[in-house]
């Protein structure tokens, strides 16, 4: 027997391995630094190690390789896209999750104990949220890479078990948040058996788990057609659980709701890249050719994840589950460029990935700043007139409902549009009314959030807006500058990535 040793390209794995080095390093941190220098010094850390990362990236742009790990990990233009936007939105992230403010500070305790209440007043500070979220973004960066079903579980327990802990560190309502944890972690396990169930039965269809193998078996059509849609069918509930797609969102709008509102906007805006990123992989390569077992199926769960997310938005009252709702619906138009299969699909769907993220995590970041003694404000009846006491507040979460709903001039217009044209382009003529009809309801709500917020009698119920901290600021205008620039000014960055797109096989 010949042992060969394995050969690996660690310039293509870089920005991967710096992550999963960062976060080890952070573990470190918690262990033998000081309290008092743990908050500064896994701020420090975790920028360094995400914009390095960034940069590694950029780097390897141009590179394609089906053999950077010996077959578990494919380097190419969408994996680079892909990454590069999951880093660029959790580097805005962290920014917002370096308020502390927003976590219990003895996760640990049990919510209203003494032990906490101790912990609060001595001031002291969660900080190990530095390293669990570089441990999900190092998940989140391998998921649309993986070049074989085992890499891809990997990466998905990756990334899911650090934000089901992350979910339950809330400062307040820690019984809300503790059950929206608990809540994400058992549905997450189910959608987790039937990804495994998933990959059983595509081995068992092809005798292979890496990519290569199964997509060779669908082309030469080798195995059993039953155990190929049985697989298609798990798997992809494994896969839909994570973007939130009807009938898999449940989840959503709890965990939306009693989560950290940091951890919701991360959660929210980064998952959903790395999520979509692996579907385009696996639909648009490996089940290319058998597009008639799951494209009719798609379609359908495309429809009623539209007409569900926005129907039932309009009728919420809390601004974290009506955004949690939008973010359903946004789930269904990005089906839309799965299900369109071609180039267009794949270039719009990259594209509004990105702009939809950059805006998700802004418009939580506002979200953080209406507050009463008692913590977050999130009741929308108290966000009346918020435009008269918080003028920059109302104002650019007003711009970033806007790009919600696709207003031209933001970044949303130009990814609905492009999406909406590439399923167009397809055929897929009737989805596409639909979600214009979804878009239009959807904008409703956005509107009378707006008309609350500017034309309605300010609350005198004590409901104020905290001054931002020089991080949160730069969180919101960062996100406010990149939607308005994608929608003013989008070609520089679709030509990018229309260059870029491109799957190799």
């Amino acid at each position: 027997m010949t042992f060969t040793s394995p050969v690996l390209s660690y310039t293509l794995l870089s920005p991967m391995l710096i992550l999963l080095g960062g976060a080890l390093i952070g573990v470190l941190v918690e262990a033998f630094v000081s309290k008092a220098k743990r908050p500064i010094v896994q701020l420090t850390l975790a920028l360094g190690v995400l914009t390095l990362a960034l940069f590694q990236v950029w780097n390897i742009r141009g590179e394609q390789s089906l053999t950077p790990a010996m077959g578990s990990i494919i380097i190419d233009g969408p994996a680079v896209l892909l990454q590069g936007s999951i880093l660029i939105i959790s580097i805005i992230a962290i920014l917002l999750i370096a308020d502390t403010e927003h976590f219990t500070a003895l996760p640990a305790a049990l919510p209203g104990s003494e032990e906490e209440r101790r912990a609060i007043a001595m001031g002291t500070q969660v900080t190990e949220v530095y390293p669990l979220t570089l441990f999900a973004v190092s998940g989140m960066l391998m998921f649309p890479v993986a070049g074989d079903l085992i890499t891809l579980f990997v990466a998905l327990e990756m990334l899911s078990l650090p934000l089901y802990l992350m979910a339950g560190l809330s400062r307040r309502r820690r019984l809300a948040s503790q059950e929206s944890a608990l809540k994400y972690f058992l549905l997450g396990s189910f959608s987790s058996a039937f990804f495994l169930f998933g990959a059983a039965y595509l081995y068992g269809y092809s005798g292979s788990l890496d990519f290569a193998g199964i997509q060779a078996s669908v082309i030469g059509g080798s195995g059993n057609d039953v155990l190929l849609l049985i697989g298609i069918a798990f798997l992809s509930i494994g896969l839909l659980f994570k973007v939130g797609a009807v009938p898999f969102h449940s989840w959503a709008p709890d965990v939306y709701q009693g989560a950290p509102t940091p951890v919701t906007a991360f959660m929210a805006a980064a998952t959903k890249v790395a999520a979509f990123g692996a579907m385009l992989r696996i639909y648009y390569t490996v089940f290319a050719n058998a597009e008639w077992s799951w494209s009719p199926i798609l379609t359908g769960i495309a429809v009623i994840t539209m007409l569900l997310g926005s129907l039932v938005a309009v009728t919420q009252r809390d601004v974290k589950r009506m955004l949690a709702y939008s973010s359903i619906a946004h789930a269904g138009f990005l089906l839309l460029g799965v299900i369109a299969l071609n180039k267009s699909g794949l270039d719009a769907t990259i594209f509004y990935l990105f702009a939809y993220g950059i805006t998700t995590v802004g418009a939580f970041a506002v979200v953080t700043l209406v507050r009463d003694s008692s913590g977050e404000v999130t009741d929308l009846n108290r966000w009346k007139g918020l435009g008269k006491r918080s003028p920059f507040a109302a104002s650019t979460f007003a711009f970033f409902l806007l790009a919600f709903a696709g207003i031209p001039l933001t970044s949303g217009f130009i990814g609905k549009f492009s999406i909406f044209s590439a399923a167009y382009e397809s055929g897929a003529t009737g989805l596409v009314l639909v979600a214009i009809f979804s878009s239009a309801l959807a904008a409703f709500f956005y509107i009378r959030v707006i008309v609350l917020m500017f034309f309605s009698d300010a609350s005198e119920d004590g409901t104020g807006v905290e001054i931002p901290s020089i991080l949160t600021r730069s969180a919101i205008v960062a996100s406010a500058a990149i939607t308005l620039i994608l929608g003013v000014y989008p070609t520089p960055i679709i030509d990018f990535i229309s260059d870029l797109a491109t799957f190799i096989r």
